[in-house]
């Protein structure tokens, strides 16, 4: 049931998202579910192996390069979702920002059991 919670904020941090910035669309809320399912499922797998690969630039970068590989995670759910685009790097980098935002004041939110 946690999990349930946590997805549909999550996809409606993606819809407020997706509404503030004009370089990211998102057609639906069924997608939106979507795209939490997914980024979530990316930054279970995916995301890992790319902190590992690219350790000495995040630390030369004092964990700056982060953002940008939390971008590349954005990009890659662009590519494999219909309905869902981001234009771009940069928009892809301010999507992950304010996704990340909504998702901790929403986090607050959350009933913890």
């Amino acid at each position: 049931m946690k999990f349930i919670i946590k997805l549909i904020l999550s996809a409606v941090a993606v819809m407020v998202s997706a509404y503030l910035l004009p370089g990211v669309e998102v057609n639906g809320f069924f997608v939106a579910i979507v795209v939490a399912a997914v980024l979530a499922l990316l930054n279970t797998i995916v995301k890992p192996i790319l902190i590992l690969l690219t350790i000495p630039i995040t630390v030369l970068t004092l964990g700056i390069f982060l953002l940008v590989i939390n971008a590349v995670i954005i990009l890659l759910a662009d590519m494999l979702i219909q309905g869902f685009s981001v234009y771009g790097f940069w928009w892809a980098l301010l999507f992950s920002l304010i996704l990340a935002i909504f998702n901790s004041l929403l986090g607050g939110l959350k009933t913890e059991n």
